[in-house]
C-alpha cells in the first residue's frame, strides 16, 4: 500500500511542474502584452511643460567664419529643427567685427524653450508632448552646408542637452580646414509640443 501511493506521488511531480509552468507562460505573456500597451501609450504622446534656457553661444572653429548676425541666424534655424518654440530669440553677441562682417570668435546670446516631461510638483498647465524625429545632414534644413560641420558639432555639445532627446546618433566628423572629407549626419528624437490636428470641413 505504501508503495503504490509513493509511486502515485512521485507521477503527480511533472504534473504538477507542467501546471506551473503553463500558469507562468501566460504569466509572462500577460507582462509582455502589459510592457507593449505602455510603450505604445508612450509613444503616442505624455504631458509636458516648457523650460527656458538663455546661452551665450561662442563659435570656435576653423573651417568657416561667421558673423555674428550670420550665427544668430543659422542658429535659430537649428533650434526651430530641434523642437524650441516658436518664440525663440537668437540675436547676435558682443563682437568685435561690424554686424555682416566675418568674426573668428563670433557669438550669439539664445533665449530659447524645450519641453521637459511634466512635473506636477512644479505646478503650471501641461502640454500635450511627442517624440519628433530630427535629421542634420548637409541640406538639411535646407541652407546647411558642409561648411557648418563645426558649428553642428559645438551645437550637439552646448545647446542640445538642454533638450529632452532619445535615440542620439551622431556620426559627424569634421576636417579641420576642409570641407572635403567631413560628413554632418545627427540624428535623435525631440521631445516637443504636439501639432494640434486640423479640424475635419463639414
Amino acid at each position: 500500500m505504501n508503495r503504490c501511493r509513493r509511486r502515485f506521488t512521485l507521477d503527480l511531480v511533472p504534473l504538477r511542474a507542467a501546471v506551473l509552468s503553463f500558469a507562468g507562460g501566460l504569466l509572462a505573456s500577460g507582462v509582455l502584452v502589459s510592457s507593449a500597451a505602455l510603450a505604445d501609450d508612450a509613444s503616442a504622446g505624455a504631458p509636458g511643460s516648457w523650460q527656458t534656457h538663455k546661452y551665450s553661444f561662442q563659435y570656435l572653429g576653423f573651417t568657416s567664419t561667421y558673423s555674428c548676425d550670420g550665427l544668430a541666424d543659422k542658429l535659430k534655424k537649428l533650434l526651430l529643427a530641434a523642437g524650441a518654440r516658436a518664440d525663440l530669440k537668437s540675436q547676435p553677441g558682443a563682437c568685435a567685427s561690424p554686424l555682416g562682417r566675418p568674426d573668428k570668435f563670433a557669438r550669439a546670446d539664445l533665449t530659447f524653450s524645450t519641453l521637459a516631461p511634466f512635473d506636477a510638483a512644479a505646478g503650471g498647465k501641461p502640454v500635450r508632448g511627442t517624440w519628433q524625429t530630427v535629421s542634420f545632414a548637409a541640406h538639411s534644413p535646407q541652407d546647411l552646408q558642409i561648411g557648418d560641420c563645426e558649428l553642428i558639432e559645438q551645437f550637439r555639445q552646448q545647446v542640445l542637452p538642454m533638450f529632452t532627446t532619445r535615440n542620439l546618433v551622431s556620426n559627424t566628423t569634421c576636417i579641420p580646414y576642409q570641407e572635403s572629407g567631413s560628413l554632418i549626419d545627427l540624428r535623435f528624437d525631440s521631445f516637443t509640443a504636439a501639432t494640434p490636428r486640423a479640424r475635419a470641413r463639414p
